[in-house]
């Protein structure tokens, strides 16, 4: 069943943040090697900076205002509470427009870009929810919360509960996994799709390879020996590491700050992209809701559900940047989407929204402005005030 949609407002309560407090006062920090660095893992000398900065420094009542200006909601779904944000852009001829964050992130990701979407030519009416799981939407207590799934109910909250009839969408990580999910199941449902990033899970690598792809394959076995722990970690025992996250937000910060730093591009310096305000309100709203499990387990679902497999036919606009992870050939990705734009950037990496907010709402504009002047058969698509009840 679909629920009628409730204003949400966040609101910790002072005893949570408490004993985040104490929990980081009593840390048992492990020993380092002399000028180990990030050689190793997470470099404890910045940890331990940070740590100490989330127990006397941050102020999580004046973040949680600033999370409280924006527009947020909730609604059930098939019997998961979803969260999100729905800002309805300017004038008449506005484009439903869902973006979908992925792991470590949250819909934090998302609030820079939102201002620059609700205005301008055209604009979006922006919504963000958080993945089940994560966040402040439900944790499924069932197995089988995996991307087909997300799929499923994320189009719901915006057929059933938002009432647009279709929208477009942007996505990456597994946010971006969600929405090709959704492109396979329900194409009709989608404008157009908007994607960032590689994915190194490759299941069958095809024989005919150009050079660009074979180096793409010599790159992706690499990262696979080196950077893929945690996925395989994750796929098979979440539950393991998840009795040691959720209970120390030292630990916790540890887990999620390494993957920022060697996704971002940040040169190795995490400050250069993020403020420690902006790192701790992603790892404290990880931390408040208890949700390092279920987000680490999405991927655990995914792997024994791998949903529809398939060519994706929606039209397809990608925004790529080589400091995500690794460089992906256009030829490589036209193999499973109808590509019918490609721009390749220097600028950012696997958080791009986070990063360059600007250059993602120009890349998001300049890609559907593209479908508006394609044929007939894809304009079709093009529905540019596809309906949707008020949640303002």
């Amino acid at each position: 069943m679909t629920g009628s949609i409730r204003p949400f407002r966040i609101a910790v309560a002072a005893e949570v943040l408490e004993d985040l407090r104490q929990r980081l006062e009593r840390t048992r920090w492990p020993d380092e090697v002399d000028g180990a660095g990030w050689d190793y893992g997470t470099d404890t000398v910045y940890l331990r900076q940070l740590a100490t900065y989330w127990r006397d420094g941050f102020d999580w009542p004046a973040r949680e205002a600033e999370l409280n200006r924006f527009e947020q909601y909730r609604a059930e779904v098939d019997g998961i509470g979803l969260h999100f944000l729905h800002k309805r852009g300017e004038g008449q001829h506005r484009i439903p427009l869902l973006l979908l964050h992925g792991w470590p992130s949250s819909f934090v990701q998302m609030l820079d870009i939102i201002p620059l979407l609700v205005c301008g030519e055209p604009a979006f009416d922006v919504v963000v929810p958080s993945l089940p799981g994560y966040g402040f939407s439900d944790v499924s207590k069932d197995r089988g919360m995996s991307t087909s799934r997300m799929a499923r109910l994320l189009a719901k909250l915006m057929t059933d509960v938002l009432g647009y009839s279709q929208f477009a969408a942007r996505g990456s990580d597994l946010g971006g996994a969600v929405l090709r999910q959704l492109a396979l199941a329900q194409p009709d449902l989608l404008i157009g799709l908007h994607l960032s990033g590689t994915s190194p899970v490759v299941t069958q690598v095809p024989e005919n390879l150009s050079p660009a792809e074979q180096t793409f394959v010599q790159n992706r076995q690499q990262w696979m020996q080196e950077e893929m722990a945690y996925f395989m970690l994750h796929s098979t025992k979440p539950q393991t590491l998840a009795n040691g996250l959720n209970d120390s937000p030292a630990g916790l910060a540890s887990w999620i700050i390494e993957k920022f730093r060697r996704w971002s591009d940040c040169g190795g310096n995490l400050e250069s992209r993020y403020t420690k305000d902006e790192m701790l309100t992603n790892l404290t709203i990880y931390w408040v809701t208890c949700t390092i499990n279920s987000s680490m387990r999405l991927y655990y679902e995914t792997a024994r559900d791998r949903g529809k497999q398939g060519y994706i036919e929606v039209p397809t606009g990608l925004l790529m940047s080589p400091h995500d992870m690794f460089p992906t050939p256009r030829e490589w990705v036209e193999r499973s989407h109808n590509v019918v734009h490609w721009r390749e950037t220097n600028r950012g990496g696997h958080f791009l929204e986070w990063e360059e907010p600007q250059l993602v709402a120009d890349d998001l504009r300049e890609f559907f402005q593209l479908l508006r002047k394609r044929p007939v058969e894809s304009a079709r698509r093009y529905s540019a005030n596809a309906g949707g009840s008020s949640a303002d």
